[in-house]
């Protein structure tokens, strides 16, 4: 049964079948920063809002979906967003809302699944194989997940339900905003065969263009490839890419996973290569991922930088000291000072990532973040 919002599809690969079937659920918050600005303040319900500085340097977090219709973007420069859309509103972010929220969210999650994955405070993975209320329905526990999130929020949430990750994500992404997607075991393959390869999780603009290029427009067109060809013209990702474009993916969801690094990757929606704009993203990625770094108390001693240019080749700059770095203030300047050194860049980046290892002292229970997809800084 299909419409819009619950369509349904199916697959059923040999690989996946050997290790049993699943039962994962992406949920995703829709516009999470700015749909909690428009819930805290009245006065911007219905309106195009972006969360992030107006001022010259400034750059969107988060769009509206009312902004997002006159094409602002996050990671946009706020002057374009402005050019865009000349009614935006912009509202500085209030991480303690968003973390508030998000801790609500959480336990929602964890009253229906122990084996919850977070990627970000508005994303998540969860394993419902299994799921602690006996109901034995992903699709039922995605519904009942999506109605207690509104209830208990008032914010509202996308989910995508199906046999792996990868397809949940894809079908979260189906029918947003507030909907729901479905893709069962039987017709994956066919699902992904029809999708535009922008779709797939990590090809950006750049990626996308290159791939029409070579004739690849569609997921079915990316079928049709040997593994050989996808290696040969986008290097390590193409493993990647023949796997996704049969719907495979076999990576479990990993609800507790020894820590050896605490950090935060971002992928923009369009690239980026301008000082200022990339300044700013790098503050942002600091506040989030010192925040896990003080909630799991980890201490480490090297800090890296990660950035991945539209070629899709890695560039990583990193700073190791001999003590544990013991606040933000020193956390964030080892960061800037890894951005100054690579500034100017020879090309634009589409991912920008900050992580702290060489980790020491006490653990958190609390399930790690490493190289979270902070998709709404």
């Amino acid at each position: 049964m299909r419409d819009a919002k619950d369509t349904a599809a199916t697959e059923d690969d040999g690989a996946e079948a050997a290790m049993g079937l699943r039962k994962i659920i992406h949920v995703d918050m829709d516009a999470f920063f700015a749909s909690v600005e428009q819930r805290d303040n009245p006065e911007l319900q219905s309106k195009p809002i972006a969360v992030g500085g107006s001022g010259g340097r400034g750059v969107v977090a988060a769009a509206s979906y009312e902004a997002r219709k006159f094409g602002v973007r996050s990671a946009m420069p706020s002057v374009t967003a402005k050019r865009l859309c000349p009614d935006l509103i912009f509202v500085r972010h209030r991480f303690d809302a968003y973390k508030e929220a998000s801790r609500t969210i959480r336990r929602i999650f964890e009253h229906y699944t122990p084996h919850v994955e977070p990627l970000s405070l508005d994303e998540a993975y969860l394993d419902v194989t299994d799921d602690l209320l006996g109901i034995g329905s992903a699709t039922r526990i995605a519904q009942l997940i999506r109605q207690e999130i509104k209830a208990k929020t008032r914010l509202t949430a996308s989910a995508g339900v199906s046999y792996n990750k990868f397809l949940a994500k894809i079908a979260s992404d189906q029918n947003k905003p507030n909907g729901m997607c479905v893709i069962r075991p039987g017709e994956g393959a066919d699902f992904v065969a029809q999708l535009p390869v922008r779709r797939f999780h990590g090809v950006g603009p750049k990626g996308a263009e290159k791939m029409a290029k070579l004739g690849i427009e569609t997921g079915g067109d990316l079928a049709a490839k040997d593994i050989e060809f996808l290696r040969a013209n986008f290097g390590s990702m193409g493993d990647y890419l023949f796997r996704a474009a049969r719907g495979i993916d076999l990576r479990p969801v990993r609800a507790h996973r020894e820590r050896k690094s605490v950090g935060g990757e971002r992928t923009f929606s369009e690239d980026i290569s301008s000082g200022p704009a990339l300044r700013e993203t790098l503050e942002n990625i600091i506040d989030i991922v010192w925040d896990s770094i003080e909630r799991s108390q980890a201490k480490g001693r090297t800090v890296t930088l990660k950035m991945k240019y539209t070629d899709f080749q890695t560039m990583t700059r990193a700073k190791t000291v001999d003590h544990p770095v013991a606040d933000k203030a020193e956390f964030s300047a080892l960061a800037r000072t890894l951005l100054d050194e690579v500034l100017p860049l020879p090309m634009p980046i589409r991912l920008m990532g900050l992580t702290l290892s060489k980790l020491e002292g006490k653990e958190s229970a609390e399930p790690p973040r490493d190289d979270a997809q902070l998709s709404l800084l």
